[in-house]
């Protein structure tokens, strides 16, 4: 919504809560992707969207969930 609001460009995001907090990372990684596909019909101005991973763990699992 900030995005939306103040016409970004551009936004990253971190894979946070996977790690100590134990979180599934299948699940965390399913969400932020769908949160932000859906995100992104309200801001018309973003042109590009990062997920900063942290091993290439974390990196996989991101990639097979946008390969579905």
């Amino acid at each position: 919504q900030l995005a939306a609001e103040q016409d970004f460009q551009s936004i990253a995001f971190p894979a946070i809560s996977t790690g100590i907090y134990g979180y599934p990372l299948a699940g965390a990684t399913a969400i932020a992707l769908a949160a932000v596909k859906e995100a992104l019909t309200e801001a018309p101005t973003l042109l590009r969207v990062v997920f900063c991973t942290f091993g290439d763990d974390v990196r996989t699992a991101y990639e097979r969930v946008l390969a579905d």
